[in-house]
């Protein structure tokens, strides 16, 4: 057993550098026999062993953050992940949240991967700063989700709750400010969760379901046989008016949709891309 004196004040010291509890900061310390450095690393193995712990656990809250560049032209979306919601509201958890966002606009990654190997202004990767705080808050925290997109305009919305975000990328605005237009876009896209754009981007996949589904129901109905195709393409075309953003009813004005609501904003404007993430989903 140590006999090293360790003091409230190196404990505290320790606590500031690592933000670990008081407990397990002194713990650290006697079990390096006061040696600070040896202390840290005891405290960081302590986070990578309950991030092993708990890798299989399920992450349904967190906190969606967006930056949207100065000039408009790119957007991106980090959605950080823990198991609880009062995790989420911690403020150790948030000051990360905004960390690793101002990691991604500052290192401009590709994906996730990159993103977690960016080395922060303490020397520590983005994916150690993760561990650590997971060792001290005793909860699984990940990237949920990681966007990086550009185009000609990006307008952004966040949920009153934080955890569902949207990017969507307009093309044709002519130098319109299109700002006000965009949003309420995010927020129909938010609310009615398209599965894509316009009918083109349908994975083949769901269109071959939703046929298959549709079939199905004529025939159990009892329609005759030769009816059963032309019924089932009137079905699909219903799943595009419901599900693919261009053809949606708009919600703030139903008597058009959303293809002819940006035509009647700027003549030519559409949306060429977009990005939602809702956590727990």
């Amino acid at each position: 057993m140590s006999t090293v004196q360790i003091s409230a004040a190196d404990v505290n010291k320790l606590r500031q550098q690592t933000g670990a509890g008081m407990m397990d900061c002194k713990k650290a310390l006697v079990e390096a026999n006061g040696d600070f450095e040896a202390a840290v690393d005891l405290l960081r193995k302590k986070g990578q062993k309950v991030s092993a712990a708990r890798s299989g656990n399920a992450t349904s809250e967190g906190l969606v953050s967006i930056a949207v560049s100065a000039d408009g032209t790119n957007g991106k979306l980090v959605a950080l992940a823990c198991e609880t919601e009062p995790v989420s509201k911690v403020e150790d958890f948030r000051n990360l949240a905004q960390a690793v966002l101002a990691a991604a606009v500052a290192n401009n990654p590709a994906n996730a991967e990159e993103l977690s190997a960016i080395t922060l202004e303490d020397g520590r990767t983005v994916a150690e700063t993760i561990t650590e705080l997971t060792g001290k808050i005793g909860e699984k925290i990940v990237i949920q989700e990681y966007a990086n997109i550009s185009g000609e305009k990006i307008v952004s919305y966040i949920h009153s709750n934080g955890k569902m975000g949207v990017l969507v990328v307009f093309e044709g605005a002519n130098g319109v400010d299109i700002t006000e237009a965009g949003k309420d876009v995010a927020m129909q896209i938010a609310a009615m969760n398209p599965v894509a754009v316009d009918k083109e981007g349908v994975d083949p996949a769901t269109i071959e379901r939703e046929i298959e589904i549709a079939k199905d129901v004529i025939r159990q109905e009892g329609k005759p046989e030769e009816m059963v195709e032309k019924i089932a393409a009137g079905k699909l075309n219903k799943f595009y008016k419901d599900s693919t953003l261009l053809n949606q009813e708009f919600v703030k004005d139903s008597s058009v949709d959303v293809r002819k609501f940006l035509d009647n904003t700027v003549k030519g404007l559409t949306v060429s891309a977009f990005k939602r993430v809702q956590l727990g989903a």
